[in-house]
Order: C-alpha cells, then structure tokens, then sequence
C-alpha cells in the first residue's frame, strides 16, 4: 500500500492525532477533577498529595503546638489550677511531639498507594489521642476563682487549640471534628452546661466555633486540591511546551537543511544552465541574423528569433532567483558609495524610455533640487529602480503616463516613488503581489506575464539598505511604488575648509612657475 509524503516516518516527529486524543482526555480529566474539587472529592494521587502536605504541616507546627500547650500550662498554675494541670502538659506535648515525628517518619518514606489507609488512620486515632486530652483539661476545676472565670479560661483555650488544629491539619479530612468533638462535650458536662445558663452559652459558643473552624478547614483543603490540580495542569502544560518546541527545533532544522540543499542546488545549477543557455542565445542569434548565408524557409528565421527570446527569458528568470537566493541567505555584499539618486533614476529612465516609446507612454520625471548624495550600492539601487520602472512601463496601456518623483521624506531621508495610471491592484492582492513569485490577478491576464521576483528583490535590497518599500495601489487608479531610503544614508555636505594667508602667499607664488612651464610644453 502507498503512503502520501505526509505519512512518511522521516516526515512525523510527533503523532499529532496521538496528541489531539491527549488534549481531549486532559481536558475531560481537568473538568472531572474541578468537578471533584468542588465537591471535596479527591482521586488517590491528590489524597496522597494532600496527605503529604499535612505532614509537613504538622512537622512545622509541632513546635508552635508545644509552646500553645506550655503557656497554657504555665498560665494554668498561675490562675489556681491544681498541680495535675502539669502532668497534662507533658501528656499533650508528648503527644503533638509524637505527630511531628509520625508526619517526619511519613515523609521520609516512599508511600505506596496501599498504605495510605493505615497512615490515615495512624494520624486519626493520634488526634483522637489528643481529642481525649484536652476532654482531660475541660475536667480540670480552679481552686481560687470563680466558676465563671474557670468557665472562660478553659474555653479560651480551646478556642485557641481548635484555631491552630484548623489553621495546621486542615489537609487531614475531618481532623478538626476528631480532634475537638470529644473536648466540646467534655466541657459541656464538666461545667453542668444542660443546667447553667451560663456554661449553656460556653458549650454553645465552642460548637458554633467547631463548626466554623471545621468549615474553614474544608475551605481550606478545597483550596490545597484546587492548587494540586493547577500545579498539574501546569506541568501538562509545560511538559506539552516541551514537545511542541521539540518540534518546532525539528521543523527549524528540516528548514535549514532544505534551505542548504536549495542553495546547493542554486550554485550547482546557475552554471549548468547558463552554459548551454549562452549556446542557445549565441547559435539562435546568429541564425535569427543569417550571420552565415539566407535561410530558404522563413519559418525557420521566426524559429530561430523565438528561441532567442526565449533564452533570455529564461535567462532573466534564472538571474533573479539567484539574486533574492543570494540575498535571502544574506551574501549579496554592499559596495557602499555616495552616489546621486536623481542622475541614477535618469540613466534608469534612459534605459526603459525605448520600449515606453513603444506603448507611447510618457514618462516624467519630478525631483527637488540639491539633493545631497546617498551612501548606498550603486549596482542595488539601479536595480531597483530599474525593477520599478518595468513594472510601470509593463502595466501602463498604451497612450498612458509615468511619474518619477525623487525628493526628500518628512524624517530627513530621501525616497523614489514611480506612479503609473494602470489598471492598478486590488488592495487584497497587494501581500501576494509583495511575496516571491506572486504575481496578481491583473499580471496573470495580462500578455506581458513576469516571473513574480521583481518586487521581492526590490524589498529585500530595501530593507539591505535599511530603508521601506511601499506599494499603494486601487483598481483602475493606477499603482505608485515607493522605496523611502533613511535619513543616516543622506550625506551632509561639508563647507569647504579656509584658506590660511601663508597657504595663499604660496599659492600666488607657484602660479608663474606653472604657467613659464605651461608655455615651455606647449612650445
């Protein structure tokens, strides 16, 4: 079975159908996972992400844990709690220094997907540990103070703990209820909260707070599986980035290469066609002219005259892909000089006034004076010029008229512009016309049909020169080509130097001798 050029191994880096496929399922895997996101479900990969990220939360905030459970302590004692209230705190530290080391121990192993369970439930039943402690401290009663201020102390500090739990474990799933759910209903039986208006309104208020802080903790945890999910998209995407400047690296290379290989090919051909071209022109010239004796037939001579022109066609052709090859692989070279631009579009004028003469076509030519000269390639300038002129001569119908203006631009610079009253070009054609052998739907009808490379070479030693081309054109309103050269090409006349008194003494000094030896050559 034949394969087209596209489906060719050397012609594929990357299976891209492959690659659409991947984009569909990433896309049906992002919306699945905001969708779970917004339920505050996760798959086995974040859970195991979020269960990572608890740990180092806990192995961060066992220190700040410590020190709360400490103060607390300390606090305790001045406040007129029994001495009991220390031995709570070695408890409760020993505690959250043993769910540090459990969350170090974590993340010092490599966590396979079956043992997620069994450390779930290692940290759970540590908070439920934890949960039966501070049920311990809302036992513990004041000696010296009031029911009341034991009621707010105890309270205080268990608002503060279930805050840090919700601000630390909020990646753990329900730690905040497990943690503090027993502590609450501690307090409400130890301080008689079915019965006391008072202690009624304590137990209530650490309710609403275990529910608020439960509920910043989901918040919270949504917000961590939102930020896994776009840190995974984000890798997607890059990893995708990769692949695509893989590609484009390839497509580069492809190009360079192809690129060498036609500039190979240039080189090698331009001297295998020219050689037997010159044969073809030289041989059909002389036959065209009956250089060697009258040919009987006259079809021959027609022949021979057409084959001639046919040759220096192709010979042009050849020419002009070789001049914007050279240019795009950047080996024309510039033999910069101060040249006037008005005495070149003169001689160029001189060149194309024969054929215009042919069509009847009038050319004027409209420029300001004292131009100051240009530092640019005579031989690129002159091909421009000359490229412009055809044109206008090739397009303008017969009876018609060309404008040549050259002057100054509005920057300091000095520009060329050629205005024929042609059929003109449509506005939509003006990029292909400006694009190598692209020729409008006006060159393709006419007779005198080019090879669509004038105009592009025009542009590329315009912009060799650092200057614009412009072509403005409307159907049936003529065209006006337009070559702006800068304003840093444009040479200021300098003044001439002054002449100092002794250099004029001399000078007077010097013109008898040189007119005694005048006289004496011519005697």
């Amino acid at each position: 079975m034949s394969q087209s050029p596209s489906e060719l191994p050397d012609k594929i880096i990357v299976d891209r159908r492959k690659s659409y496929r991947n984009s569909d399922v990433r896309i049906a895997v992002r919306k699945t996972r905001d969708r779970l996101a917004e339920q505050g479900i996760s798959d086995p990969d974040y859970d195991r992400d979020l269960l990572t990220l608890y740990a180092r939360a806990v192995q961060s905030g066992t220190l700040a844990i410590v020190l709360l459970i400490v103060l607390t302590g300390f606090f305790s004692i001045t406040y007129g709690f029994s001495g009991a209230i220390l031995i709570w705190s070695v408890v409760a530290s020993l505690l959250y220094v043993g769910l540090g080391l459990l969350g170090r121990k974590y993340l010092s192993r490599k966590q396979a997907r079956e043992t997620h369970r069994k450390w779930v439930a290692a940290f759970a039943a540590l908070h439920l540990l934890l949960g039966a402690c501070w049920s311990w401290f809302a036992f513990f009663g004041c000696d010296t103070c009031s029911n009341n201020e034991d009621l707010m102390f105890k309270a205080i500090a268990i608002l503060v703990a279930m805050a840090a739990s919700a601000t630390i474990n909020y990646n753990l799933r329900w730690s905040v209820v497990t943690e503090f759910g027993m502590p609450v209903v501690a307090f409400a039986i130890a301080h008689d909260g079915i019965f006391e208006p008072t202690a009624i309104a304590a137990s209530a208020g650490l309710l609403a707070a275990l529910l608020f802080f439960s509920f910043i903790a989901i918040r919270l945890r949504r917000a961590s599986l939102a930020t896994l999910s776009f840190r995974s998209e984000n890798n997607a995407l890059v990893a995708e980035l990769e692949m695509a400047r893989s590609i484009s690296e390839e497509a580069r290379r492809r190009a360079e290469d192809a690129n060498l290989a036609k500039s190979r090919f240039l080189a090698s051909m331009s001297h295998e066609l020219r050689t037997p071209l010159n044969a073809i022109l030289g041989f059909s010239e002389v036959m065209a002219k009956e250089v060697l004796g009258p040919m009987e037939n006259q079809n021959y001579r027609s022949y021979a005259t057409d084959i001639n022109q046919s040759g220096q066609h192709l010979l042009k052709l050849i020419n002009e892909i070789l001049d914007l090859s050279r240019i795009e692989a950047g080996k024309q070279e510039l033999i910069e000089e101060p040249l006037l631009l008005t005495e070149i579009m003169e001689d160029c004028i001189g060149m194309v006034r024969m054929k215009s003469k042919q069509k009847n076509i009038r050319i004027e030519h409209a420029y300001e004076p004292g131009l100051p000269r240009l530092l640019a390639d005579e031989r690129s300038i002159r091909q421009v010029a000359l490229n412009l002129l055809s044109n206008a001569v090739k397009f303008t119908p017969s009876g018609g008229h060309i404008q040549v203006k050259t002057g100054w631009t509005a920057s300091g610079g000095q520009y060329v512009s050629v205005k024929d009253n042609g059929p003109g070009i449509p506005e939509s054609e003006i990029p292909v016309v400006l694009s190598a052998f692209g020729q409008g739907s006006i060159a393709i009808k006419s007779a005198e049909q080019g090879t669509g490379l004038g105009l592009p070479i025009v542009q590329a030693l315009m912009a060799m020169h650092d200057g614009t081309f412009k072509l403005k054109s409307k159907l049936r309103e003529g065209t006006e080509a337009l070559a702006i050269f800068p304003a840093e090409r444009v040479m200021d006349e300098l003044p001439a130097a002054p002449v100092s008194d002794k250099a004029e003494r001399r000078a007077r000094s010097t013109r008898p001798a040189e007119k005694r030896r005048a006289a004496a050559g011519s005697a």
